[in-house]
């Protein structure tokens, strides 16, 4: 129950709606209550000594039980609407919240999470908030309000027959305790099921071009069915425990109310009770036992929204490692002095990546760091850009230690390009100017020339209004590397990083983007990252990696010169 108490607090925030809807149901309560009454006295005036003087009072009645079934569609359509209102904004605003937690949390996070099953958080388990929100308490709530009112009402008619009415109560009772402890994991198995299919679906959607080329639809709709065939089963056994549940209740309840039918039978032949009392009884008996059976059903809504709702507050308990501190300094305008010292970093407990790793890049150098696949030449670049944070030593910038300035004001000072680009769904220029907000159309065109994809953009009957598609698709991978360059050009950092940025190009266009590269060495500092040699040897420096180590450094020239791994790796044409 935390989850739902914690949800229902947070559903404060729609008061309003929220107090009209409950206004709504006790005024609806009350209209329910007032038709049986008014149909007993019906009853009465019918079965007494009737005369054509008496048809007034009967018009009357007729009016009034009109106004009520009247005022309790109107009240129910209010408090419907106003519930729902508040339903549908508190899962907008929790998918939101959802998403921008989301975007807090450090890569590390996501190394063992699955797109699909953070989607089905963010989109299938919210959902289930408005069950919650705007059916099972609203439904609990004229319920409770109803039973505590007929009770009340049979009380008055009859002590006898009202105790007869409640001796169903405890057996249901324990009966729903025991079904909510075989139910609440049937719920959260359904959801963990709904979204391990979402994965799936993502895995085959995002990856449909490899299961084209590999000839793989077969396995993927195999993959796909499997799981469908776990979530159908998850959904069965819910099925299937409350199909047992609903109608042993309904059971329950009938058996209760044959034994006051009898009894009260038999109390009015004796004279005991009118018939008028008998017939206020029995709908009254009626009102009581449909709330009660609402009262059940409410259970699984209940926990099917509990059980969404500890899967999404699990994901908000998630502690954003990489965030700033209290007193994080804001950095205006860095000069570019990028240096590790005793760096150590590991990904998972294989070991580490990066190992007592040392250097310093001065302001407007050009440094290029090689070595074989795996070394950590990429995590060199996620490091510097605070992606993730070392576990000993410091990464710094300008002297400051990375953890020490704001996420927001560091990163404006840092570009990088890496080798897999990703380009969101929309225009060349929207992708362009991703790189700095409320970029002029001639400021992405300049960083366009510069990144030698301005021509190409020019040939397409949209320009820069033509779109890219999903992960730009409609797109070669060296248009998707040039563009990636061009956004981070515009951007005008006082660091850029080229993480394998020239790999997917054709030679004239390396040689075009390394004569741009040249033209920013010397007033911005580059972290280049490279296999190719004419990338690297007009590095003012050159730092080799491997096996967790810088192992070389120098420059093009003196590493040559040494004959070890650098020299290897050129004449392996690996470099």
């Amino acid at each position: 129950m935390r989850p739902i108490w914690q949800l229902i607090y947070e559903a404060k925030t729609y008061y309003r709606p929220l107090a009209g809807a409950v206004a709504s149901i006790i005024a609806c309560t009350a209209m329910n209550l007032i038709g049986p009454d008014l149909i007993s006295k019906l009853i009465d005036l019918l079965t007494g000594s009737f005369s054509q003087g008496d048809i007034p009072r009967v018009r009357d009645l007729a009016l009034l039980l009109l106004a009520t079934f009247a005022g309790r569609a109107i009240f129910r359509l209010t408090g419907d609407y106003l519930a729902h209102y508040a339903a549908w904004n508190i899962v907008a605003e929790m998918r939101a919240r959802v998403h921008d937690h989301l975007q807090k949390l450090s890569l590390r996070y996501y190394n063992d999470k699955q797109t699909g099953q953070l989607m089905s958080r963010v989109i299938n388990d919210t959902a289930q908030f408005e069950i919650l929100i705007a059916h099972a308490i609203p439904n609990i709530l004229s319920s409770v309000l109803i039973v505590a009112g007929v009770a009340v009402l049979l009380l008055w008619i009859s002590p006898l027959l009202t105790l007869l009415t409640f001796l169903p109560l405890p057996l249901i009772l324990l009966f729903s305790l025991r079904y909510g402890k075989k139910i609440y994991p049937a719920y959260s198995l359904h959801q963990a099921r709904l979204g391990d299919m979402s994965a799936v679906l993502h895995d085959n959607l995002a990856g449909l071009r490899e299961i084209h080329l590999f000839g793989r639809q077969e396995s993927a709709s195999e993959k796909f069915r499997a799981q469908t065939c776990q979530w159908r089963d998850a959904v069965m056994s819910v099925a299937w425990l409350s199909g047992m549940y609903h109608p042993i209740v309904e059971s329950i309840l009938s058996a209760g109310t044959v034994i006051v039918v009898g009894i009260g039978g038999a109390m009015a032949l004796d004279g005991a009770l009118s018939i008028g009392d008998i017939v206020r009884f029995l709908l009254y008996l009626s009102l009581f036992y449909t709330p009660v059976t609402t009262l059940v059903i409410s259970v699984d809504s209940l926990l099917q929204a509990g059980a969404s709702a500890e899967r999404v507050y699990a994901l908000l308990a998630a502690d954003a490692t990489i965030k700033d501190k209290p007193d994080a300094v804001e950095l205006t305008a860095a000069q570019g002095r990028l240096s590790f010292a005793n760096v150590r970093f590991s990904y998972d407990e294989k070991g580490p990546v990066l190992d007592n790793i040392s250097f310093e890049i001065l302001p407007g150098q050009m440094v290029a760091l090689v070595g074989p696949t795996g070394a950590g030449k990429t995590t060199v670049a996620s490091l510097l850009a605070r992606l993730y944070d070392p576990e000993a030593g410091q990464v710094k910038l300008d002297g400051l230690d990375l953890r020490d300035i704001s996420l927001a004001s560091l990163r404006n000072q840092i570009s990088v390009v890496s080798q897999d680009v990703f380009l969101f769904n929309g225009t060349i220029a929207e992708n362009i100017a991703y790189g700095k907000a409320g970029a002029t159309r001639e400021e992405m065109m300049e960083a366009a020339r510069r990144a030698c994809i301005h021509d190409f953009i020019s040939t397409l009957p949209q320009g820069y209004d033509s779109l890219v598609g999903e992960r730009g698709v409609l797109l070669s991978g060296g248009q998707k590397q040039r563009l990636a360059i061009a956004r981070a050009l515009l951007r005008n950092t006082p660091v850029l990083i080229l993480d394998e940025a020239t790999a997917s190009v054709d030679q004239a266009s390396e040689a075009e983007i390394q004569a741009a590269i040249q033209q920013l060495a010397g007033n911005r500092t580059l972290l280049v990252i490279a296999h190719r040699l004419s990338t690297v040897r007009r590095a003012h420096k050159i730092l080799v990696l491997d096996q967790t180590k810088i192992v070389e450094q120098g420059t093009h020239e003196n590493l040559l010169s040494q004959g070890g791994l650098y020299a290897r790796l050129c004449a392996c044409q690996i470099i």
